[in-house]
């Protein structure tokens, strides 16, 4: 009886592939994130390049210290970034509170805020990298490696879909990870190396005039590199259920879009 009973535990954590859904990206896993259940299951242990989604564990190491109000200067390290980066942009020398460096780091997906953070809150690069890597695996992020805070590629930085969602589901507990990763537009304040800047998410799911808009998305974070292919970590809510998805390596944004659509009216419909 007991043996009955232990199967059928370990059944209902298995991860089930949906039959009737295809995804474009190379991999793809869809969970449940109140049980952490994983409902879809495409290659989601398949070590993949992910692009500017590193961010959501920048942010996550950046939010354990707190002190989002604290004025923060930002370090000539922030300009120390490859020539084709996405930038918010921050300068060497500004001030700004943590909070609003926090919203370009994310909204705008600055690699120089990335490497601002990990200076501020670590004291070099190398240093903060060494807490992602340990805040992944306290996560259980088993096969997954960082070697910088934003994501450009590099061999030694690779994570996976199941990961990855494991990351988003840790992040969404958090009311000011939550409060961060699903605003659409931010205006930073104007500092003396620049007016005020408004940043604005202006994805396709999250627009009502779309034929891809998605009316229960929230967040999380996207990336795009030519290796990485284009990657996208969200959350959805509807009818008191949380779910986390994720794709990886898909041939294009709309794409990505459409797998993320099948992937949470799948997930809606289970009982």
């Amino acid at each position: 009886m007991w043996l009955l009973v232990g199967l059928a535990l370990l059944w209902s954590l298995m991860p089930v592939r949906a039959w009737g859904i295809s995804t474009s990206a190379a991999a793809a896993v869809l969970m449940d994130a109140d049980t952490g259940q994983v409902l879809y299951d495409h290659n989601g242990s398949r070590r993949m390049l992910i692009a500017s989604t590193t961010k959501i564990l920048t942010l996550m190491v950046a939010l354990e210290s707190g002190g989002l109000e604290d004025i923060v200067t930002i370090p000539q390290e922030a300009a120390d970034v490859p020539a084709d980066s996405s930038l918010v942009p921050v300068t060497p020398g500004e001030q700004m509170r943590k909070l609003d460096l926090l919203y370009g780091l994310m909204i705008r997906s600055g690699n120089d805020a990335a490497n601002a953070v990990a200076v501020l809150e670590a004291g070099s690069v190398e240093a903060f990298v060494e807490r992602m890597n340990e805040k992944a695996a306290q996560i259980g992020m088993g096969d997954s490696h960082f070697a910088n805070p934003h994501g450009y590629h590099d061999e030694e930085h690779y994570t996976t879909a199941y990961d990855l969602a494991l990351l988003a589901r840790a992040g969404m507990s958090d009311p000011d990870f939550c409060r961060i990763v699903t605003c659409l537009s931010y205006t930073l304040p104007p500092t003396s190396k620049r007016d005020a800047l408004t940043l604005r998410n202006e994805y396709e799911i999250f627009d009502p005039a779309s034929e891809l808009y998605l009316p229960y998305a929230a967040g999380i974070k996207s990336g795009y590199t030519s290796r990485a292919g284009f990657c996208y970590v969200g959350a959805a809510q509807q009818d008191g259920r949380s779910l986390i998805a994720v794709v990886l390596g898909a041939p294009s944004r709309n794409r990505a879009w459409k797998d993320l659509q099948k992937l949470f009216e799948y997930g809606f419909s289970q009982p």
